[in-house]
Order: C-alpha cells, then sequence, then structure tokens
C-alpha cells in the first residue's frame, strides 16, 4: 500500500516540499528554487527531490505516493498583478438597471485618505463598455417580478462573442434566492458563445450584497483560465490526482477546484496558519500568532484555541472576496524587500521586492537594489550560504551595496543595515497589530510562530517591540507552509441568504438540508465514507448594516434549537463589540445567513519528540556578527540541539532553510519536540 504523502508550496523564491511516511512516521522536508515562468517546473523538481532523500535507491517514480496537496500562488499573482490574460478579457452580466454596479460600489474611501478629493477611484475589474444587461427581475425572495428577457440575453452573449471577451461573470439581483435566471442565462451563453469560460454568482457566493457578490464572481471567472492552465499542465506531469488547498483551511481535488480556483487565493499563506497551529498546539500553546516571513511579503494570522481566525471580508488586491478565508494580513515585508531613499530623503524598506530573479544583490543573479536579506548577510547575521550550501551568497556586493545606501543617507553602513531590519521589523508588527488590537486582542497575550525563510530572523526584534512572552520558531521553520498542507481535511464551504427576525425552525431545517445535501455530494465525488458538517450562522441586530457569525448545534431544529443560536450571538457580539441587548425588546435579532461546512477528515501527521541533549550545547564555530557592536558570536548547528539545550544570546542558530539570531539578553530553549523557545531576559 502506498504510504508517502507529499505536501508542496509554491513560492516566489523556493518551492518548499515535505514528505510523511505514514506508514513510520518519518518527515522528510527539503527546497527548491520556484520556477516563475512554469511552476510546474519547480513543483515536479521538489518532488522528485524529496522522494530521492527518503529512500535514495527507490524505484518507480510516484508508485509509492498515497497523496500530493499543493499550495499555490498562480490565482494570487495574477489578481495582484492585474494580469492582461485575466481581466482584459472579461465580461459582465447582470440585471437590467443595474450597469454601474461596479462603478458606484461602496463608496468607501481606502485608510489614509478620510475625505480627501485627491483620491481617485481605480480602474473597475470590467469597465463599463463590457458590461451587458439583461431584463427580468426577482425579488428578495426569489419570486418572479419581471421574466427573463432571452432576446436581450442572446444580443449580449452575441456581443461578448464579436468582441473576443471570452471569460464571463453573471450576477443578477437577488439571484442567491432562487438562482433560476442565471442558469438560463448560462444556457444562452453555452449556446451561442460556447468557447466562453463562465462564472455564475449564485454557485460562487450565494448569499446578499449584490456588489461583493459580483466582484467575487468575476475575480473567480476572471482566474479560471489560467487555473485550468496550470492544473492540466501539473496533472499532466504527475499523472495521478492532486489535491490543492483552499483559503478556508481545508483543501479540493485538483479536478474540482478548476470550477470554483477563486477558493485557492491564500492557499499557501493558509497552509502555513494551519502547520503553525498544530506545531504550537502539540507544544501546549493553542492561541498564538503566526507570522510567515518570505521573500516577498509576511503573513500573519491569529490562533485562538486551535483554530486560526476566519473571515469573509477579505481582499485579494484592490478585489473584495466574500469567500470564507482564513484571516490574513499580508504586508510587503520579506527578505527581498528593497531599501530605498524617499523624496524627502528618508529610509523606506518595501513593499517593492527583488523577488526570485534578480533577487538581492548577495544572490550574484545582476540584483542592483539593497534589501533585507543584504542587510542580514552584511551583518552577519545569516551564513554565507544558504540552503546548507546549495546556494552561495556574494558579501561583498551585499557589503559594497550598503555601503553605497549609507553613503547616499549620510550614515554609518552598520546604521544603515540595522536601520533597514528595524523599519521591516516595524512593518511586520504593524500588521501584527492589525490582526489582534484592531481586533479587541491584547498582543502581549499571544506568544509567536515564527517560520518561513525569514520569519525568525527578526523573531527578538519583534518580542521587544511587541511585548510578546514567547517567539516558537518550529523546526525546519522554511517548511512549514508545506508541513501544513499535510495536516487538513478536504473542507467546502456553502451558504444560503435567509433574511427573518423570526424564522420558522422549519424552513431553516430546509435549507440546512439542502446545504448539508450539497456538501455530501462533494464528500461523495472526493472519495469520503465518513462525513462531517459544521453549522454556522450569521446574524445581527435589526437595522446594523454587518453580521456575526456562530457556531449553530447539530441535531434536530427547533425553537430551543434557535434560542440557542441567538443566546450564542448575544455573547459574541458583547465579546467583540463591548454590550448586547439581550434583554431589551427594541432590539430584534435578525438572521441573515446560514452556512454548512463540509468536511472530509484526514488522518494528520504525528510530531516526535526529540531526545534529550547530553551536556552543554556546543557551537560548529564562531563568525563577527554585528548587534549593538561588532563581535565574535557563537554559531550553533540545529540539528546538534537536543531537548533542554539552552543557548544564549548573543549567538546564531543556522539550519538548512532559515537562521534565528538570538540578540544579546535573549534565550533560546529547545522544547520536547525540537521547537526553540525564545524569551527576553531583560
Amino acid at each position: 500500500m502506498p504510504s508517502v504523502r507529499i505536501g508542496v508550496d509554491t513560492g516566489g523564491t523556493f518551492t518548499d516540499v515535505v514528505l510523511v511516511d505514514e506508514h513510520t512516521g518519518t518527515i522528510v522536508t527539503t527546497k527548491t528554487p520556484s520556477t516563475p515562468a512554469n511552476p510546474a517546473d519547480g513543483f515536479m523538481a521538489g518532488v522528485h527531490k524529496v522522494l530521492e532523500l527518503h529512500a535514495p535507491s527507490r524505484e518507480g517514480g510516484l508508485d509509492g505516493v498515497s497523496g500530493i496537496v499543493h499550495g499555490t500562488t498562480v490565482a494570487t499573482n495574477q489578481l495582484l498583478e492585474d494580469r492582461a490574460d485575466g481581466t482584459a478579457h472579461l465580461g459582465f452580466v447582470t440585471t437590467e438597471g443595474f450597469e454601474f454596479l461596479l462603478e458606484i460600489a461602496r463608496q468607501s474611501v481606502p485608510d489614509g485618505y478620510g475625505n480627501s478629493y485627491f483620491w481617485v477611484k481605480p480602474p473597475r475589474i470590467v469597465p463599463v463598455h463590457r458590461v451587458k444587461t439583461v431584463g427580468g427581475r426577482l425579488d428578495h425572495l426569489g419570486r418572479e417580478v419581471r421574466p427573463f428577457d432571452e432576446d436581450e440575453a442572446v444580443a449580449a452573449a452575441r456581443w461578448f462573442r464579436d468582441h473576443g471577451v471570452t471569460t464571463i461573470g453573471v450576477c443578477f439581483l437577488h439571484s442567491y434566492a432562487d438562482p433560476v435566471h442565471e442558469l438560463r442565462m448560462r444556457d444562452v451563453l453555452a449556446r451561442e458563445h460556447p468557447e466562453a469560460v463562465v462564472s455564475l454568482s449564485s454557485e460562487v457566493l450565494r448569499e446578499y450584497r449584490e456588489y461583493e457578490r459580483s466582484v467575487t464572481t468575476l475575480v473567480d471567472a476572471a482566474v479560471k483560465p489560467i487555473m485550468r492552465r496550470y492544473i492540466q499542465n501539473l496533472s499532466d506531469r504527475i499523472g495521478r490526482p492532486f489535491s490543492v488547498m483552499k483559503s478556508n483551511g481545508g483543501v479540493l481535488s485538483a479536478a474540482e477546484v478548476v470550477h470554483q480556483p477563486i477558493t485557492t487565493v491564500l492557499s499557501g499563506p493558509a497552509a502555513g496558519a494551519l502547520g503553525a497551529a498544530l506545531i504550537a498546539g502539540t507544544a501546549g500553546r493553542p492561541s498564538v500568532i503566526t507570522l510567515d516571513g518570505g521573500g516577498t511579503s509576511t503573513d500573519v494570522a491569529v490562533v485562538v484555541e486551535g483554530e486560526p481566525s476566519l473571515t469573509t471580508e477579505g481582499s485579494i488586491g484592490r478585489y473584495p472576496c466574500k469567500i470564507p478565508m482564513i484571516d490574513i494580513v499580508t504586508v510587503g515585508a520579506g527578505g527581498g524587500s528593497i531599501a530605498w531613499i524617499s523624496p524627502e530623503g528618508t529610509l523606506k524598506v518595501g513593499p517593492k521586492s527583488a523577488g526570485a530573479d534578480p533577487g538581492p544583490l548577495c544572490y550574484g543573479r545582476g540584483g542592483t537594489e539593497v534589501t533585507v536579506t543584504d542587510a542580514h548577510v552584511f551583518l552577519g547575521r545569516v551564513p554565507p550560504h544558504l540552503l546548507g550550501g546549495e546556494i552561495p551568497l556574494d558579501v561583498a556586493a551585499a557589503r559594497a551595496g550598503i555601503e553605497a545606501l549609507a553613503g547616499k543617507l549620510g550614515l554609518t553602513p552598520e546604521r544603515c543595515a540595522t536601520g533597514i531590519l528595524e523599519i521591516s521589523a516595524f512593518n511586520q508588527s504593524n500588521a501584527i497589530r492589525q490582526i489582534t488590537v484592531k481586533r479587541g486582542l491584547d498582543v502581549r497575550d499571544f506568544p509567536m510562530v515564527a517560520f518561513g525563510g525569514s520569519g525568525p530572523l527578526l523573531a527578538c526584534r519583534l518580542i521587544d517591540i511587541l511585548g510578546l512572552p514567547a517567539a516558537v520558531v518550529p523546526p525546519n521553520p522554511g517548511n512549514v507552509s508545506a508541513f501544513g498542507l499535510l495536516t487538513v481535511d478536504v473542507k467546502n464551504d456553502y451558504v444560503r441568504t435567509h433574511v427573518s427576525r423570526a424564522p420558522a425552525p422549519e424552513a431553516l431545517a430546509g435549507i440546512y438540508a439542502e446545504l448539508e445535501a450539497e456538501a455530501a455530494d462533494a464528500l461523495d465525488r472526493e472519495g469520503f465514507a465518513d462525513h462531517v458538517y459544521a453549522r454556522t450562522a450569521d446574524l445581527r441586530y435589526y437595522g446594523q448594516a454587518y453580521e456575526v457569525r456562530v457556531a449553530a448545534p447539530g441535531g434536530a431544529l427547533d425553537n430551543a434549537w434557535c434560542a440557542a443560536v441567538v443566546e450564542r450571538f448575544h455573547a459574541e457580539h458583547e465579546k467583540l463589540y463591548g454590550y448586547g441587548y439581550r434583554d431589551d425588546p427594541r432590539h430584534a435579532v435578525e438572521w441573515v445567513n446560514l452556512r454548512v461546512s463540509g468536511i472530509g477528515p484526514i488522518t494528520r501527521p504525528a510530531l516526535a519528540r526529540v531526545p534529550a541533549q547530553v551536556g552543554e550545547a556546543s557551537p560548529v564555530g564562531t563568525r563577527e556578527v554585528f548587534y549593538e557592536t561588532w563581535g565574535r558570536t557563537v554559531i550553533y548547528r540545529r540539528a546538534d540541539l537536543g531537548a533542554g539545550a539552552v543557548v544564549t544570546g548573543p549567538a546564531v542558530v543556522e539550519e538548512y532553510g532559515s537562521t534565528l539570531p538570538v540578540h544579546p539578553g535573549f534565550t533560546a530553549t529547545v522544547d520536547d519536540h525540537g521547537n526553540l523557545i525564545v524569551v527576553s531576559d531583560r
């Protein structure tokens, strides 16, 4: 029986790979350079590399592999870069009289502008000349007010066909209540414009608020062509089924993902948050901040009692996406973030990144701008090579770049380099505050799990800046996201809007039954015999604009069930906002959305304990490192540290995929599972 499962997370700089042998419990990790021109090349190189490391003498390719799970940023990158092959051929069909729905949007001005007259609204995802309307109207209960106008539908389909618009999103008013008009529009498009790729709002996001539903549907349509090509290319190369990570913390087979590609837009970061949650929970820390530092950006999330926070108020770039996703804040503060001088003459860092090619100066690939990684290299805080010597670094190039930038600023090279790192640390700390303080959480209550290739590099500074109790650096921190891919269940989310202040239990039961039937069909297609259904509901006080989501119990629905959900809403509202109207009959509770998550559970890999440290930990060497001053600093190899080993700063702990600088006044202790627990001695 095949016993090997592989997780592959494709990042902008490296492709991270983790293999778990379910028979022996062995976990093997490795990395390989990403191949942006064709990510499938890096994917396959990583798979073959980890299989060779696991069993050098094995033959037969992927015969012993029982499953492959992939985290990809293909959809995200297309949206963030506004690539021409996505939105340039995108059209929109909506209800007659609503052709300016995208232009009106929510009339909100981004933070930092206030009510400024100088803010210019960015271009819509679909320009108004590629928006077509069709007659017909449903009311909010799904009752037909005006019949669907098939002649106008045919005219719209032919216009798209004649003008080369090959990707189309369809969103009719109140289609969440009844999709009948959208289904008829799809039939017309299939007949008149058969090569078009079509997304229906009633299939992408079946809930009210037409603007968010429209944009979410159009984003889904925009990424469908490139995701289909990518998944097909990868399927041909692998020659077997595989799964893809979703933004909601579940996975889905590649065959299903091509029909709902928008669900993958935060694929990699979601896997990192879940992997870190499992690692932290095993270490006895169920509530943590997760910080995933990569080459281009840093992703932060909050885990409370073992579960990452979820949201449906997320966005990808400038596009609001109301699909369920792990609540992640991303900031352009990674190892490749570029240091630059503003017109006012001040030092700035990011969000622009040198990426993987040409990369930082120290990569020696033609990079011309100083990056965060160059600052670490100049200060001696990372070794003169990456991946255990596979990628040598040009220390002289980093030094020359830092010295040149310092000269322009009138600073010493050391002050310039530490300034770059200080700015990067404050950028990361601001992201952490967004995910904690702005959510009503005290950041000082949460240890931080620092992972990713660059995640541990600023751990000590973040402890100081934020007052964190500790930082946890897992073994192989650069591969936590890939490991997270192997820890998640198959999961699909379904939603139905049902606005009512006094819902009949039988009406709610009927909707939940329909949603659970949809979930069951999907899990059956995925091959799961065991199904788990998680119910939630969105409620609000009558007159409020936004809802609070609460868990809804399983079992039969009756008046007592409804009362229990309402009580949970009162408690959650009071927890979030500091007040509630539990005993005030003037403020009725309104039900808005009903949700079901269909879950196919998997067996999670067990985290092994590490042997105890025998005697004192011995460094493998020393080198000149700058913290407050230059000094000869001890270097430890992480693989040599057993449970109970203590590293006192100043020191540097190195391993294959990452490095932890232990600043003066800090101590790093190895726990029973090999995590480095970093605390301040001050």
